[in-house]
């Protein structure tokens, strides 16, 4: 049975503040659940219809008393779904540390940087973009959108089982990073054309503010202002890409040349 208490925790982890206080983000469905206990991260708690084929590694994790699992009703886990649909099965896990990475010259896989984007949806899907095209860290600002808003997590589907989000003061680690020579990309519509512009399998793409773009601190540590061009360039057109987007057709340029 799902207590009261339990049920109000997981819904006080909507909030940032709670998740820091209890160190604890939400999982829900089939996908994202599962993709994190086969990625290595162990939940604290889980709750799941009878209809939810429960992992081999879960089931172990319940025989040696590491993790609390409650098998519920349907209208007990709506009781405790942050989701509109739920999806037979809800997990709690601890909020990961991971290490920030040290790029050098020459020795940098490709990263990903955001600076102040703020809808966690966006967020989420760059996450997942990020796991599509083999990049496993987002380094992020202070500003950024937290990956752990429930939203943010969903979104991923299942990307942040393998791709670590950092958070720390962007214009320090970009400028520590440009000393080491690395290559710092960043969009603009007054850059270079991304298309004829030359582009290393190693550095920094950075991705700014859904309305504001890259900040002018961090634009100017940017060593390669790129632009994606609008097609043809002479035709009125929207203002800007959704940073989403933006950052799916770079990531696949960069790729695309190897």
């Amino acid at each position: 049975m799902l207590s009261k208490a339990r049920i109000k925790l997981i819904h006080s982890l909507e909030h940032k503040k709670y998740r820091r206080q209890e160190g604890l983000f939400v999982a829900e469905g089939h996908k994202l659940v599962g993709e994190l206990i086969s990625a290595g991260h162990r939940p604290a708690y889980v709750c799941h219809t009878p209809q939810w084929p429960v992992p081999a590694d879960l089931s172990s994790m319940k025989d040696s008393g590491s993790c609390h699992i409650d098998t519920v009703t349907e209208a007990e886990l709506r009781s405790a779904s942050l989701l509109q649909h739920p999806q037979q099965v809800l997990a709690l896990f601890p909020l990961p540390q991971w290490q920030m990475p040290t790029p050098e010259t020459g020795k940098t896989h490709l990263l990903i940087a955001l600076d102040g984007v703020q809808d966690p949806g966006n967020l989420g899907t760059i996450c997942r973009l990020a796991d599509w095209f083999g990049i496993e860290d987002i380094i992020c600002s202070t500003d950024t959108a937290d990956i752990f808003n429930p939203k943010a997590t969903q979104a991923t589907m299942g990307a942040l089982a393998r791709v670590k989000v950092h958070y720390t003061d962007l214009a320090s680690f970009l400028t520590e990073t440009s000393r080491q020579s690395v290559p710092i990309y960043g969009t603009f519509l007054d850059g270079e054309n991304i298309y004829g512009h030359p582009l290393t399998p190693d550095g920094i793409i950075v991705m700014g503010n859904e309305g504001k773009g890259i900040s002018h601190n961090i634009a100017s540590i940017v060593s390669d202002r790129i632009l994606i061009p609008n097609y043809p360039q002479d035709r009125p057109t929207t203002e800007s890409l959704n940073v989403a987007v933006a950052t799916a057709i770079t990531c696949a340029e960069f790729r695309r040349r190897g």
